[in-house]
């Protein structure tokens, strides 16, 4: 690995552990620039779910002061970790082509549902409303359909996760994002334990990447913390829209 190559994948993981830990999609910076430096696309993808690993950590910690204090939130942890091994399992034991022209769609739907939150939840209810038994089953399958995503191909897990909870949960956006955050890194753990095994990983470029995402996932939460809910909803749809067309642009090359 040259200076050239080492100056890009830490500006890349800087730019990643920022972008995770407003809005998700981090991956789509850092995936390019692993392929750029020459590893072949599954090494990229796995080497890339063990390097953004520290950034969702940091935004965790970043964001932890505005984590819902309830109890239950913490149940969401075990099935976020039960859906990312399977994804995980999908990943490596399935040929991706087919999943890949799929992802593209589900990123921009996310994208939709978080926009259209107000008016979908006329339609499905106000999540305060719900029975709590709904709710708790509404929550936990929405945990899990967007950890199995992010075990497979992490790109955009951040928007899944916001779009999704955001549409079952009584909460705040901020404190959204940061339950958002600590799934996030419930899923980023799960997937270094099963990739760092069973996955080509290239260890050299994870460990110059991983450090920049730590730095750039704590900045990156401290600034959402400041942002109005408006904004915040505004530029997570816009990225979430962007990631999905060029997610869909790369898929049909």
């Amino acid at each position: 690995m040259d200076i050239p190559e080492l100056g890009l994948l830490v500006a890349a993981g800087l730019a990643a552990g920022t972008v995770n830990a407003a809005a998700g999609g981090g991956s789509l910076i850092t995936f390019p620039a692993l392929i750029a430096i020459g590893l072949p696309p599954v090494t990229a993808n796995v080497t890339n779910a063990i390097a953004v690993c520290p950034g969702y950590l940091a935004s965790t910690v970043g964001s932890r002061d505005d984590l819902p204090r309830r109890r239950r939130i913490w149940r969401l942890v075990p099935t976020a970790i039960v859906g990312a091994v399977l994804g995980c399992v999908l990943l490596l034991v399935t040929p991706p082509r087919a999943f890949e022209l799929i992802v593209p769609f589900l990123v921009i739907s996310a994208a939709a549902v978080l926009g259209f939150q107000n008016q979908l939840r006329r339609i499905v209810g106000e999540p305060r409303d719900l029975p709590p038994r709904r709710e708790q089953w509404s929550v936990q399958a929405m945990t899990f359909f967007c950890s199995a995503y992010g075990g497979y191909f992490g790109a955009a897990l951040g928007v899944m996760l916001v779009a999704g909870l955001a549409l079952v949960l009584d909460e705040a956006l901020n404190g959204v994002v940061a339950l958002k955050n600590l799934l996030s890194a419930a899923v980023g753990v799960t997937t270094v334990a099963v990739f760092a095994i069973f996955g080509p990983v290239n260890w050299a470029a994870a460990a110059v990447v991983a450090p920049a995402t730590i730095v750039g996932g704590y900045v990156g939460a401290r600034v959402v913390r400041r942002l109005p809910p408006t904004v915040l909803r505004f530029g997570i749809v816009i990225f979430g829209v962007g990631i999905g067309v060029l997610l869909l642009v790369r898929a049909l090359r």
